[in-house]
């Protein structure tokens, strides 16, 4: 789906997303981490979990900042954990930035986070701009650096794969709910991570990219709720058949003979 208003300014034209579905992240993209080890993205793979990918720069004035802050209120409001339930990616998109940029980024944000093992499941990555096209490229994302205001415009979205890298799910926009968030890491990771409940939910809803949210999926409802029907059913006629059964095995007494 693609994100950019062909009405933009000049300086926002070949700025969005264009939504790449079933591709994959390429596992062979190098980063440096917030503690300066090189690392692949396919060291964040094939882990049982789901990844959430977020794309920043540490040297954004202002949308980067609000991004990352809107995004650990939502993770805040969620009861799972990144590195349990979850992966997190947040990669910056500048080239030339620093570990030391990201793991300043890390410290606060883990602090605001407060969350007991956070720290081995939310990544910051700064990379060059060969492995940084590389990644962006492979889910869609466009960004543009403006030489008048000297910063970058760019989208913001969190961007939902499996752990094999495939991409599931796209999320446009910065105040997004806790509630979308985990049921895009549960579609993510094919039902293998969250409870029945999620399943549940997960049947009952669907995806709208129009209004960038999961919603009531009717017919799916209609189905479930035909089916607990007939559970109901089946259990008060259970419950019938057992009370007669029961109620005609009891003797009953004959009058005595004269």
């Amino acid at each position: 789906m693609e994100t950019v208003d062909p009405d933009l300014p000049g300086a926002l034209r070949g700025v969005g997303i264009d939504e790449q579905l079933g591709s994959f992240l390429p596992s062979e993209a190098r980063f440096l981490d917030s503690e300066g080890r090189e690392v692949t993205i396919g060291d964040y793979l094939d882990n049982d979990r789901p990844l959430l990918v977020n794309f920043i720069y540490h040297n954004c004035p202002m949308l980067c900042s609000i991004t990352l802050e809107a995004m650990g209120m939502t993770l805040s409001d969620m009861d799972w954990t990144p590195g349990e339930e979850f992966e997190v990616l947040s990669v910056s998109f500048g080239a030339g930035e620093t570990p030391e940029m990201a793991a300043r980024a890390k410290e606060r944000m883990l602090s605001k986070l407060d969350r007991e093992g956070a720290a081995d499941g939310w990544h910051f990555l700064v990379g060059d701009s060969t492995n940084i096209a590389l990644l962006t490229q492979s889910v869609g994302y466009s960004f543009k650096w403006v030489a008048s205001t000297q910063e970058y415009a760019h989208p913001a979205a969190l961007i939902f794969t499996g752990d094999d890298g495939k991409v599931t799910r796209y999320l446009h926009g910065l105040d997004l709910p806790a509630d979308d968030v985990r049921k895009a890491l549960v579609e993510a990771s094919e039902g293998t991570v969250g409870s029945a409940m999620d399943q549940i939910l997960m049947y009952c809803f669907q995806y709208d990219p129009n209004s960038n949210s999961y919603v009531i999926h009717a017919t799916n409802l209609m189905k479930l709720g035909g089916m607990l029907t007939l559970v109901v059913i089946g259990i008060g006629l259970f419950v019938f058949w057992r009370r007669e059964t029961d109620g005609g095995s009891i003797g009953i007494p004959r009058p005595a003979s004269g």
